[in-house]
């Protein structure tokens, strides 16, 4: 009877004692992640990488997944200037990259759904020509 007893006891210490390493371990995970994110992950800006165009004072990002309307700010003029090399005519689209804020915010001039303020532009460059499926109309 003691050693049933005894067995017993020294089985629930252990249990015990795993549990709480475990609890420990979770814990511990829970606060490296934080730690271990960059100040770009935790400022509150959005990767996005798609087709852009400014065209008469509107200006869109077409992503895999969506449309998005841009505000027209100083970040965005600067990204029209370096598309502007990459263009044939006023309405081709390049490829870009960017750091943005997504926003449903209402806006008068952006009827888009979701809009983007651009706070960083990471790369910009020509559409390759076997995505460009532009139609274009008239004599040639």
């Amino acid at each position: 009877m003691k050693r049933l007893l005894f067995t017993t006891l020294v089985f629930i210490a252990f249990i015990s004692c795993k549990n709480e390493a475990k609890s420990k371990q979770t814990e511990d995970t829970g606060t490296s992640k934080t730690e271990e994110r960059t100040d770009k992950q935790n400022d509150g800006l959005t990767l996005l990488k798609g087709q852009f165009v400014l065209y008469d004072g509107a200006a869109v990002l077409q992503t895999h997944a969506n449309i998005y309307g841009l505000f027209i700010t100083d970040k965005l003029k600067e990204l029209n200037q370096l598309a502007e090399k990459y263009k044939k005519e006023p309405t081709d689209m390049v490829q870009v990259e960017i750091r943005g804020k997504i926003t449903n915010q209402k806006d008068e001039k952006i009827l888009w759904e979701n809009k983007v303020e651009v706070a960083e532009i990471l790369s910009v460059n020509p559409i390759p020509k076997d995505e460009n499926n532009v139609v274009k109309l008239g004599e040639q």
